[in-house]
């Protein structure tokens, strides 16, 4: 891959797929991203957008959510089964719930239609400038399994299992469940949480609250008598303390 000159500063090309059944919109976006110098593929179904991202290995998928078979929440749950690229949706609805639902499977970001191609673009800058947290280093290169309560959080294999069942969680829950159970009974704050997760600006503290929600409905985990996760009122979360 070529570097691209941008602001004086050298950037790694990245490959974007650009997922919408609107050829207007796949030519509108294709046409502002390559002059920002990104490798763009384009599809218009679901199915087909599967495979190109497994074929692709993209690092950053714009998906419309009204997609005609598979929409783009089928679509971006089915993708982070086996793919950790950003995902910034689009969508001609406005209402909440829309966000919310996008959100718990896993997208990182949305953009509203109608909307303007520099800001999609200013988005897309913003995501591929936070690259994925990499794994920390550890003596010996490996890290021991952490628990909570009856929970095993393995950072390397990256997964949580209860008794031999493997709870299945997104890439952002399981750091954030991770991130918790590294220090029981501290609270981080909302701010902490997002910071440390999406290191992001694009994001308001909403999104803590909703990836918490599904984070406790995944574990089984009620918050008013919670197992896991605890709410501090005013303040933010905390991973319930060891006995």
């Amino acid at each position: 891959m070529q570097p691209r000159p941008s602001a004086g500063i050298l950037f790694l090309m990245a490959a974007i797929l650009v997922v919408d059944d609107e050829p207007h919109i796949r030519d509108l976006l294709r046409g502002y991203l390559e002059r920002e110098g990104y490798d763009v593929h384009v599809a218009e179904h679901g199915e087909t957008a599967l495979q190109l991202a497994r074929d692709l290995a993209p690092d950053l998928v714009i998906l419309d959510v009204m997609l005609p078979g598979l929409d783009g929440i089928e679509v971006c749950r089915r993708l982070r089964q086996f793919s950790d690229a950003y995902v910034l949706m689009l969508t001609a609805r406005s209402e909440e719930i829309d966000r919310v639902v996008g959100l718990e499977v896993g997208a990182d970001d949305y953009v509203t239609k109608p909307f303007s191609p520099r800001e999609v673009v200013a988005r897309v800058r913003a995501l591929l400038r936070r690259p994925r947290r990499p794994a920390e280093p550890v003596p010996n290169g490996q890290r021991q399994p952490q628990q909570l309560g009856d929970l095993v959080i393995d950072r390397d294999r990256h997964t949580v299992t209860r008794g031999r069942v493997e709870v299945p969680l997104t890439a952002r829950e399981f750091e954030l469940l991770a991130m918790l159970a590294e220090q029981p009974g501290r609270v981080f704050t909302r701010a902490q949480i997002l910071d440390h997760v999406w290191s992001s600006e694009f994001y308001d503290e909403h999104v803590v609250e909703v990836h918490i929600a599904n984070l406790r409905h995944k574990l089984g985990d009620e918050s008013s008598a919670p197992r896991y996760v605890e709410t501090v009122r005013g303040v933010g979360y905390r991973a319930a303390a060891r006995e």
